[in-house]
């Protein structure tokens, strides 16, 4: 592999200060740290590269030092434009302090984005982002006061309106996966998923820059089946090879495993052997509710949100339905069980796992018949904040994606934060001690998912609590349901900063939610 194989320090002295860079990865999947880490190490050492300006499509990193923190130094970066900034909060408080261009657009957009490059398009036209805060009639996906260039216009076509995504120039892509051959082929064997690194590294090409592939280890020329090969070496320049023996963490499968494989197909998830059911608590009272949002919807395909909406896989298989859900994540795995964690991303023995541009067309054209996310703020018009809250900034992910085009939409919260207690007891929910922070707000601090939006699509929308169910109507966030036990004035409209609507004939959730044992659901 000598006319592609290059030492680590020599991959870095190719990027130069002011270069446009794209990095490839989900969480720590696909995430070539070896790269970022030399990067960092560089100008730590010498100053440069500086002023660079970073391309990413999903959120990378450990929320501590891995990942795209490495480019969390002041003056390494110019211009940061992502999917999701959580995991990176050494380089979300760079945009947080106002000391770089930072914006923050759907996941699914920013792949995308790359295909389109890739083909010469000019520029990503989709209806994903309007009527939230990325339409550049709110906020145009920008993060702070520093960041004034528009980079997403509005556009009409055929009398209706559509998001104008804008394209960017490509010096260098740095990307990974398993095996290479002296070609530069690539295959991806105990990758989780193939995520975006072709479109990547096709988009690179198309702008003239160059390919750094950091892979585990090599093979000699026809060693990788041509089926396997995720990445032709026609586009890969150069090729870094990662020491297993002495860096081993380098290169981890996930951010959480250095491997499992579970995650590429190697073994096979025995996912009822391994079953173990929630034990009764606030997380399993809202997942139990949630579930019962997919019986009557038969065999469906599904998004679940990390965190929160994770418990209604657990609960399905408890109540003997799991078999009526295929589950699915932005990443590309389809079917099987997602992971959760810093190996979000991955998914326990998947059927298939897809290219994430190929998942997010999936999802774009509607293929979701449910999903089921997570929710920091809801607000009286049915809006959602899960981006940013006060000093708090996480970016949308593929949530824009998702709730704007899957047919159903299960918000699963608790109806209060901070310091939330209940238990149950004779088929009853008891409010043990009150959240502090009110999450039902007059106007969310920033529309990720918009109510009027899902109206004007016919997006069936519910959100569960563990003390009341509500549902988006034209009139707005209308209470359906509350849980046995609960004072509909004191424990509920008391603590909402708007008056939602009640229906009149109020109905009370399945007292056997608060039961211990199955809850014995039939679908």
């Amino acid at each position: 592999m000598k006319s592609k194989l290059i030492s680590i320090e020599q991959a870095v002295s190719l990027i130069k200060n002011d270069d446009k860079i794209v990095v490839g990865g989900f969480v720590g999947s696909g995430h070539p740290e070896a790269l970022t880490s030399a990067i960092e190490q560089r100008f730590l050492k010498e100053g440069q590269p500086r002023n660079l300006e970073l391309y990413f499509v999903a959120g990378q990193g450990d929320s501590k030092d891995r990942g795209l923190n490495h480019f969390g130094n002041e003056g390494m970066v110019k211009r940061a434009v992502g999917g999701h900034w959580g995991l990176a909060p050494r380089l979300g408080k760079l945009a947080l302090d106002n000391k770089i261009e930072a914006y923050n657009l759907p996941q699914g957009v920013i792949s995308h984005m790359f295909r389109d490059i890739a083909a010469g398009k000019p520029g990503t036209i989709t209806h994903v982002g309007l009527q939230t805060y990325v339409d550049p009639r709110l906020d145009g996906g920008k993060v702070n006061s520093r960041t004034t260039e528009n980079i997403v216009e509005i556009i009409n076509l055929d009398n209706r309106d559509y998001l104008r995504y804008k394209h960017f120039g490509i010096d260098v892509c740095l990307i990974r996966g398993t095996t290479a051959d002296e070609f530069g082929n690539i295959s991806m064997e105990q990758e989780v998923a193939p995520l975006d690194a072709l479109s990547q590294a096709m988009a690179t090409k198309q702008r003239g820059g160059i390919v750094i592939c950091q892979v585990m280890r090599l093979a000699r020329g026809g060693g990788i089946n041509h089926l396997f090969v995720q990445i032709p070496g026609i586009l890969v320049d150069y090729v870094v090879l990662v020491d297993m023996v002495k860096e081993p963490q380098l290169h981890m499968q996930t951010f959480l495993e250095q491997y499992n494989p579970y995650y590429s197909g190697q073994v096979q998830f025995p996912e009822d052997s391994l079953f173990k059911p929630m034990e009764m608590s606030i997380r399993k009272i809202i997942a139990r509710r949630s579930t019962l949002e997919l019986l009557p919807l038969g065999n469906c395909t599904v998004n679940l949100g990390i965190g929160m909406p994770e418990g209604v896989a657990n609960v399905a298989r408890e109540e003997n339905v799991r078999d009526k859900m295929t589950l699915t994540v932005e990443s590309g795995p389809v079917g099987g069980l997602p992971a959760s964690g810093l190996s979000f991303g991955a998914s326990y023995s998947p059927s298939c796992v897809l290219p994430q541009p190929s998942q997010f067309d999936f999802y774009d054209g509607g293929g979701l018949d449910i999903a089921f996310l997570g929710a920091g703020e809801i607000d009286a018009a049915g809006n959602v904040n899960v981006s940013k809250f006060g000093p708090k900034f996480a970016g949308c992910g593929g949530f824009i994606n998702i709730t704007q085009n899957a047919r159903r939409v299960v918000f699963c919260t608790t109806f209060t934060a901070d310091g939330l207690k209940v238990g149950a007891a004779d088929n009853r929910l008891q409010i043990l001690q009150e959240g502090k922070t009110a999450k039902f707000v007059e106007k969310v601090e920033q529309i990720t998912f918009s109510g009027k939006y899902a109206l004007e699509k016919g997006t069936i929308v519910t959100y569960v609590t563990e003390r009341g169910v509500f549902q988006l109507d034209a009139e707005g966030l209308t209470l359906i349901e509350i849980a046995p036990g609960i004072d509909l004035q004191q424990d509920i409209l008391d603590k909402m900063q708007f008056k939602p609507r009640v229906v009149a004939s109020l109905k009370l959730m399945d007292p056997a939610i608060f039961s211990e044992g199955k809850m014995n659901v039939s679908g």
